[in-house]
């Protein structure tokens, strides 16, 4: 993955996982009020319905009241009273029942077969052993209990809120019930209205993450897109700038041929044939004329040898990086008159297994166009050179005493030489520094060892 890559996958990451941080958080959030509010309701709900189960059961122990208080505990008296119970009804399915403290139903109006029958280990179907609970509230509790029966009027096992009090004469257990699909319908539709509104919230923050996610992209490629006219741009002002150079260095070889090594064998020539002529003579001068031509000769050897130097300096393949440095300092010292200080010039750098490596033939450009630029522009009288190993860097250092160039003027339009520079650094990964004042610039250029070089 490229670091364009990277740096869209950065942001557009972060930006999902708050989305869903804040969709699971919203999630929660409405799940735990829903679950609040079905509470309210349940309690509210059952506040209601127990005031009313006593009521009931209050009507019902006044209908019989008569005959419980009369002192009798005849079957007769108990018949008339179960007698009583059976015709007590309210709504499609409210009544009332009665059994012995040992579970036996004496009356139960919507299920008559059950009379009669001991109902102790009954159990609804979460297990609820029903008679013996309601039997424990009406001794020990507040006379409520929960539990699950059949409603009369669907046929459906449903959740029923129930209120019983004991006859203790008769040894009764006498109660009522309300069924509560009421609530749970209630509940349910505020359950269903809590999902509905989290899978509402949820979409929105899908589509807001989604256009959200959409204008990275739409960013990210109007960047891309612009990135790649700028690196378009500046492809080819370097690639004209190399022509330039190549046609500018071209133009230099052919001066350097025309007004220099032609003009030697021209004149080399002259003094060959005016040789010829004279040896044909037998001119004594035959002999001084062939002496001056041979002198031209070497002269003519010597203008091819340093234009080969400066071309490709056949040191730097021989014997180093190093050796090959101090050699341009001193044909620079000796060509210009600047005085060239070498400081510190350190012949173990780890490039010495690899002479032709670009980065020893990059740092000897490097110093041969920083003295150019010294030459041409700093109209220094000093310059001062190091060359030293740093870890796993080498680092190239020239500093001099010219009148130096103000940043305005190199950051907005630098020369050929510090472009050449800067590009050469660049493409080694390497790290370029250049401060310029009055009376002070100091260059410096790191770059990475190889790793066989560290070896």
């Amino acid at each position: 993955m490229d670091l364009k890559h990277k740096i869209l996958a950065l942001t557009v990451l972060p930006l999902l996982l708050a989305m869903v941080a804040i969709g699971a958080l919203v999630q929660h959030r409405s799940t735990q009020l829903a679950e609040q509010q079905v509470a309210l309701i349940e309690e509210n709900f059952l506040l209601t319905k127990r005031a009313e189960l006593r009521h009931y059961v209050e009507l019902a122990l006044s209908s019989i009241e008569p005959l419980y208080a009369s002192g009798r505990n005849d079957e007769a008296t108990r018949a008339q009273a179960k007698a009583i119970l059976r015709e007590l009804n309210y709504g499609d399915d409210g009544y009332f029942f009665a059994y012995d403290t040992g579970g036996k139903n004496l009356v139960h109006p919507r299920q008559p077969e059950l009379v009669g029958r001991t109902l102790w280990d009954l159990t609804d179907p979460q297990g609820r052993h029903v008679i013996r609970a309601l039997l424990s509230s009406a001794r020990d509790g507040d006379g409520y209990q929960r539990y699950s029966w059949q409603k009369p009027s669907t046929q459906q096992v449903t959740e029923k809120l129930g209120y019983v009090v004991l006859l203790p004469r008769w040894g009764w257990m006498l109660g009522t019930g309300i069924y509560l699909d009421d609530m749970e319908r209630a509940t349910a539709q505020v359950r269903e209205r809590a999902r509905h509104t989290v899978h509402s919230t949820l979409l929105g923050l899908g589509m807001v993450a989604l256009v959200a996610v959409l204008l990275v992209f739409a960013s990210g490629l109007a960047l891309n897109v612009s990135e790649h006219r700028l690196a378009d741009s500046k492809l080819k002002a370097m690639a004209q700038q190399i022509v330039q150079s190549q046609e500018d260095e071209r133009a230099r070889v052919s001066r350097e041929l025309h007004d220099g090594i032609s003009q030697l064998l021209v004149s080399i020539k002259f003094q060959f044939e005016l040789a010829q002529h004279q040896l044909a003579q037998a001119d004594p001068a035959a002999s001084a004329s062939m002496a001056r031509g041979l002198e031209r000769l070497g002269e003519a050897i010597g203008e091819v040898r340093q234009i080969s130097h400066d071309l490709r300096p056949s040191i730097l393949d021989t014997l180093g990086l190093s050796a090959a440095i101090e050699q341009l300092c001193q044909e620079f010292q000796r060509r210009t008159g600047i005085a060239v200080r070498v400081e510190q010039l350190d012949p173990a750098l780890g490039l010495e297994r690899h002479q032709g490596s670009a980065k020893a033939v990059a740092l000897f450009r490097i110093a041969q166009e920083a003295l150019t630029n010294i030459e041409r522009h700093a109209q220094a009288s000093e310059v001062r050179l190091s060359l030293v190993r740093q870890g796993n860097r080498v680092v190239l250092c020239l500093s001099d005493n010219g009148r130096g160039c103000p940043p305005s003027v190199w950051q907005t339009s630098p020369g050929i030489g510090l472009r050449n520079i800067r590009e050469r650094v660049e493409h080694l990964a390497g790290d370029f520094e250049w401060q310029s004042t009055a009376g002070h610039t100091r260059l410096s250029v790191s770059l990475p060892l190889e790793r066989e070089a560290l070896l």
